[in-house]
Formats: C-alpha cells, structure tokens, sequence
C-alpha cells in the first residue's frame, strides 16, 4: 500500500496569501519508508472564509496532486473528511468529489469540531489529547487503525510532522 499525505502552509508574502503545499508518497504503517517528497507554491490564494476552509485549500492540494505521476493508493490530509464523521463534508470529502480517480481518503484532525462524536478519537502514545479520524471510501476501524499505529511514539505520528515541517520550509520550488 503506497499512501500520500498533504499539507499546506500559509503565509503573507507582499500583502498577498502565499501556500507552501507539500506532499510525502510513503509506505509502511509502523516503519515509514519515504518514496518521494513533492513541494509546490500557490501564490494569490483565496481568502479565508469562516467556515468554507476547503475553498481556500482545494485548489492547493489539487495543483500538487496533478503534478504528482507516481502511483498511490491512499490520500491523508491534515484535517477532516466528514466534519461529524459521517456526513457532514469537510475538506476531505470535497478532494474526494474532485478526484477523477478516487481514493481511499483519511483525515487526520488535531482539534475537536463542535459535535464530532466521541467514537472518531484515537489516542497515541501517551498523550491525554485524541487525533480526530474520518474517511471516505475506507471503514473507519481500518483507518483509526492505521492512525494508532502510524510510527511515532508520540501524539503525532511522525510523517504528519515531516510534512508539516515540508510544508513550512522557505525554499519550496515551483
């Protein structure tokens, strides 16, 4: 199984909204074996909206994804697919809409939506604080599986935070 995990950054750049979008293809759920990393800048990006996040990142992750021609067969964002597990969209089901080729998408949040329910929590290490597991097209046990056991000993699995810090190095090339 070869999984792709996204991120994006955002920063000022001149008075304008700049994202650093970056991607990691990996295999291996315990032991991460890191195929490729993938870097790419949005310059002019969209305003937030409150409430309409995905507006804003879409257009981000899908431009890195189209420039992407090695094969995977898992998406992992930074965020949530469905913002109360099932049903309501988040960012991860409107990628998934836009997918020519679909799939499996899992969203790994770090805070709490306001009624998302208790069984979307996965615990890591020792940390008192939960990671918050949706999906799409992939049962949710297979995907807060994944999640507990992704490496890293800590609350963050390790290849969120090595595309986070990805995502937030200055030289990210076009």
């Amino acid at each position: 199984m070869i999984y792709l995990i996204l991120d994006a950054y955002y920063h000022d750049v001149d008075g304008k909204t700049t994202a650093n979008v970056s991607a990691i293809r990996f295999t291996g759920i315990e032991n991460n074996i890191v195929l490729n990393k993938y870097k790419n800048v949005v310059h002019d990006v969209s305003p937030y909206q409150s409430g309409q996040f995905y507006k804003r990142e879409m257009p981000c992750l899908l431009g890195l994804i189209d420039k992407i021609n090695d094969p995977f067969d898992v998406i992992i964002i930074d965020g949530y697919v469905y913002l109360d597990g099932k049903g309501k969209a988040g960012l991860g089901k409107y990628l998934y809409d836009q997918l020519i080729i679909k799939k499996p998408i899992i969203g790994i949040a770090k805070t709490n939506f306001y009624g998302i329910p208790s069984e979307y929590k996965v615990y890591r290490g020792n940390s008192k604080h939960p990671l918050y597991v949706t999906c799409i097209n992939i049962s949710i046990d297979t995907a807060k599986t994944w999640v507990q056991k992704l490496q890293g000993q800590y609350r963050i699995p390790d290849i969120v935070k090595k595309t986070d810090i990805l995502s937030r190095e200055t030289d990210t090339e076009q």
